[in-house]
């Protein structure tokens, strides 16, 4: 179940904020509906979610109560091993195994029947609760008490799926005593409703346009096509992410609890170290406290620091996904941030800023190429054809037949959004407004209702409903 989904909107939701309300805003409410949340989509491995639960909690308290550092940094190797492993043998066997497969000619055909499903949002929740237990391990937090209390914030439906990464540490207050106001709750259905429409009405436009360049054939692929492909990729990866996060961030809202913000207008970066300061942001702060600066961070010698640099972006990519395309993926973006810390940044900084720009949206553009491909040659292949290396024959789509005015109409408001002017002219138009109409809250409810309305009519008529992070 996702969040722009019929069932989800129409049935989960409504009957999730009646029962919370109705008893009182009860958080065994809270975590009843989680769950359920949960074993819809994985109705066996909720049970390895519970059994996650129960180990970290024990773990924890064990944590807190001892006072020997040999000891208690034993137990935290022991839970971080634990937890790891479990990540590793349930996203990365069958991508161990068809290496090892490949790489010495030998057949494990058998074993690869045996490689299990992936958990749904095993690598969202795994990270949740390793920074819990780093942090209690730290003395940054007490050990959480309340078993229900902790379950609740590993398994939470707004972030179970997706994130944003929610460190314990940042929300044990709210845990413990939810907040609510009627301005919070306002603003909550606000960035919902928001966060709906950049996913639905132009991450889900644009993605029909995407997959069909990334199926054609490679004699039907023109250098125009591809470039298209991936500035169409560019924006839909962003709004698909994007929205499903202020989704995320606005019911969390809703029942009392304070996500953080996840993306800052990442495309008017004006560098890859930039980006990555805008860019799932509750990712890379995660891999900032507890792998960047734990392996020495920048205290070390230069190389020590671009070591780090790019072992953190390396297994940034393994955390993305199975494959090789995601380890280029991340070894492209670590490759680069060494390259500006060794110098290329000062020398960036001096450009005029549309050469910065410029030279930061291409770099990213030519690792969603190895993010968005579904195999390695093909992203080879695709980075070709934009190259113009491709072998593209007469049988070459023209180029509007990707872009129909749905996409169109879609683009113009992705790239009126892509950016902080896009806010800033809504608050100029609305403050300018409402010295002539005082109803000007009214006229913005009335844009919710309308982009609300939308949706439903995309929705209920079926149209293409991908999500891109839904499996990671």
């Amino acid at each position: 179940m996702v969040f722009s989904s019929i069932v989800f909107l129409f049935y989960f939701l409504p009957l999730f904020l009646v029962a919370f309300y109705a008893f009182g805003r009860s958080k065994y409410v809270t975590l009843i509906f989680s769950l359920l949340f949960y074993a819809w989509g994985e109705p066996l491995y909720i049970f390895l979610l519970l059994f996650s639960v129960a180990l970290n909690y024990r773990l924890g308290l064990a944590l807190d109560a001892r006072q020997d550092a040999k000891r208690r940094k034993t137990l935290l190797l022991v839970g971080v091993a634990i937890n790891l492993g479990l990540l590793i043998v349930f996203k990365y066997t069958g991508f161990i195994v068809g290496n090892i497969s490949g790489a010495f000619g030998i057949n494990l055909s058998k074993l690869q029947g045996y490689v299990p499903a992936l958990p749904l949002g095993i690598s969202f929740y795994t990270f949740h609760i390793l920074s819990y237990l780093i942090d209690v391990y730290r003395r940054d937090v007490p050990a959480e008490r309340s078993l229900r209390d902790l379950t609740l914030y590993i398994s939470m439906f707004p972030q179970l799926v997706a994130g944003p990464i929610v460190r314990y540490k940042f929300i044990a207050s709210e845990l413990h005593q939810p907040v609510f106001t009627p301005q919070r709750i306002a603003a909550g259905i606000r960035v919902f409703v928001i966060g709906l429409g950049q996913k639905v009405l132009i991450a889900n436009t644009i993605a029909a346009s995407v997959d069909a360049i990334f199926a054609l054939p490679p004699d039907q692929l023109s250098s125009s096509l591809s470039w298209l492909g991936i500035c169409l990729y560019t924006l839909q990866i962003y709004y698909d992410f994007g929205g499903y996060t202020l989704m995320a961030i606005g019911l969390a809202l809703l029942i009392g609890f304070t996500f953080p913000i996840n993306f800052n207008y990442p495309y008017v970066s004006l560098s890859v170290t930039d980006f990555w300061r805008r860019w799932h942001m509750s990712l890379s702060s995660w891999f900032r406290d507890y792998l960047y600066i734990p392996l020495g961070g920048n205290r070390g010698s230069t190389l020590q620091t671009y070591r780090n640099l790019f072992i953190v972006f390396l297994l940034c990519g393994i955390w993305h996904g199975a494959s090789w395309n995601f380890v280029i993926w991340g070894m492209i973006h670590g490759a680069m941030l060494v390259v500006e810390r060794a110098g290329w940044g000062v020398r960036l900084a001096r450009l005029p800023l549309i050469l910065r720009w410029s030279y930061t949206i291409l770099v990213v553009m030519v690792a969603w190429v190895f993010f968005r491909a579904d195999t390695l040659p093909q992203a080879i292949g695709y980075l070709a054809s934009m190259l113009g290396l491709g072998a593209a024959g007469s049988a070459t789509p023209s180029i509007g037949t990707f872009l129909g005015a749905d996409v169109l109409l879609a683009l113009a408001f992705a790239l009126a959004a892509m950016g902080p002017w896009g806010q800033a002219t809504l608050d100029r138009a609305g403050a300018a407004f409402a010295r002539i109409w005082p109803l000007v809250d009214g006229l913005r409810l009335a844009g919710l209702v309308a982009v609300l309305f939308l949706v439903t009519l995309s929705l209920a008529g079926g149209a293409y409903n991908p999500f891109i992070y839904f499996r990671f």
